[in-house]
């Protein structure tokens, strides 16, 4: 199920169609909080800098199916962590080698 969906089918003129993909242009190019008019309707949206296109076009029974969809996460992108750093099994221990072990003395 979405979380929300809108959806507007109406009749425009060619000059109200370009009205209303320039201001959805203009909302794209702004990014960050974005507020898209849409005729009687406005949709404020996070719009991030990088996006999911799809562009398509249907011709067929006698007319033309111009779609474009852009698709971008509800919320940004987290950073990578930084990977950890390994642990041995044991801690290192400076001067406990197989030398320091040893003993050094020697019988007379």
């Amino acid at each position: 199920m979405k979380d929300l969906k809108f959806e507007q089918k109406t009749s425009l003129s060619r000059l109200e169609a370009a009205d209303r993909l320039t201001a959805l242009a203009a909302a794209l190019r702004e990014g960050g909080e974005a507020d898209v008019e849409l005729g009687p309707v406005t949709l404020t949206m996070r719009i991030p800098d990088e996006l999911d296109s799809e562009f398509e076009v249907e011709v067929g029974d006698g007319e033309i199916e111009l779609e474009i969809e852009l698709k971008w996460p509800i919320t940004a992108p987290e950073a990578p962590e930084a990977p950890e750093a390994p642990r041995s099994a044991r801690p290192a221990t400076a001067g406990r080698g197989r030398a320091a072990k040893r003993g050094t003395a020697k019988k007379s």
